[in-house]
């Protein structure tokens, strides 16, 4: 299989399936003499990790990251530090239970990359989805803490906007609220919508999607090129090959066919310092693929989790109409652990958006 691997200057490949021995990821490119444990990586996983309420899968991994290569640490290096060399991150899985999904190895669940995977190998891992589960997200996750260490003077942070038809009050917007619920959710009243929601859905049997926004503040404009390399193309690629995501959008997205020229332009005036000062930002922090200094915004929408308890038609292996119910440890909303997701492939573009930039003009 192809395609595992992104990136120009940080480069980032994934390996590994869901209910095989681990998960993880090499990352080349990274500068040498950045601070980097096992314990900086293990911060940003433990927000993705499974288990970790009611309302995400009850599959029990702890995710516990091993840098097998591309840190040093001696008594002058003041802790481990990245060598410049390939670093190689594994992650064990050890709570699977490939016999869940022995009833499903000659059946396709419907919206599920099943059949696809059948027809381009000729053969899939039923465990758990293989390659397309969203256990893979994990090594993403680890890239991403990889790629934070790139971009010290980068704040980047997610929130889960939607669930199902139920979205959040704008008005109530508090970043500080997404660490007091189990939904990164920025507004404490429509958490609580959640809760009733999520488990009228696992009771049902049933999924639902949501949709996350990611932010990235401290950019300074320059990152990014023109035409073919633009910084939202290549932003939006990198949300877009996320599990489960079907659309992205950047600043006002699929609004902006509905706005004025007057009402998108995001206006100027002189800052103190000679820098412009943006008095909106419909653009989402980038204009012509590069930024512009403004908060990089996106926002994904993640579709309902494809293995669901409810029965559905589909066909066997061999072509035979058949009904399917996929038994075993499910989220009832894969877009709440998306957000952290979101997140760790927002750094990694940045992160080598920076170096690229840095490569071309001698400028961080």
């Amino acid at each position: 299989m192809s395609h595992n691997t992104f990136g120009h200057l940080f480069r980032v490949t994934t390996w590994g399936e869901s209910h095989g021995p681990a998960i993880g990821c090499v990352v080349d490119g990274c500068p040498p003499g950045l601070p980097l444990s096992a314990a900086d990586i293990q911060f940003w996983l433990n927000r993705r990790a499974p288990g970790t309420s009611r309302f995400v899968t009850q599959r029990r991994e702890p995710d516990e990251v091993k840098i097998l290569s591309g840190v040093f640490e001696d008594d002058r290096t003041e802790g481990p530090v990245t060598t410049g060399t390939p670093i190689s991150l594994m992650i064990e899985n050890v709570d699977q239970r490939g016999k869940d999904y022995d009833e499903i190895r000659d059946l396709y669940r419907p919206g599920h990359a099943d059949y696809v995977y059948d027809a381009k190998y000729g053969l899939r891992d039923y465990r758990g989805g293989g390659r397309s589960s969203a256990r893979e997200t994990a090594a993403r996750v680890a890239a991403g803490a990889v790629a934070r260490r790139v971009l010290e003077e980068v704040q980047i942070r997610a929130a889960v906007v939607q669930i199902g038809k139920i979205a959040i009050d704008r008005a109530r917007w508090d970043w500080a609220e997404t660490e007091n619920n189990p939904f990164w959710c920025p507004d404490a009243e429509t958490a609580k919508q959640w809760e009733t929601l999520l488990d009228e859905t696992r009771k049902d049997g049933n999924s639902v999607g949501a949709i996350v926004e990611v932010e990235a503040t401290g950019v300074p404009a320059g990152w990014g090129a023109p035409v073919y390399g633009k910084l939202d193309a290549e932003i939006a690629g990198a949300l877009m090959s996320i599990n489960a995501v079907k659309g992205v959008e950047i600043g006002a997205g699929f609004a902006a066919a509905s706005l004025t020229g007057v009402e998108n332009a995001d206006e100027m005036r002189a800052g103190n310092d000679g820098k412009p000062v943006f008095l909106a930002n419909a653009a989402g922090g980038v204009l012509g693929g590069i930024s512009t200094g403004q908060p990089i915004i996106a926002r994904i929408a993640v579709k309902p989790t494809s293995s669901i308890l409810t029965p559905r038609q589909t066909i066997t292996r061999d072509g035979q109409n058949a009904d399917i119910s996929t038994k075993g440890r499910h989220d009832p909303c894969v877009g709440i652990r998306a957000a952290p997701v979101a997140e760790a492939m927002l750094a990694c573009v940045l992160a080598d958006a920076k170096l690229r930039h840095r490569g071309q003009t001698g400028r961080g």
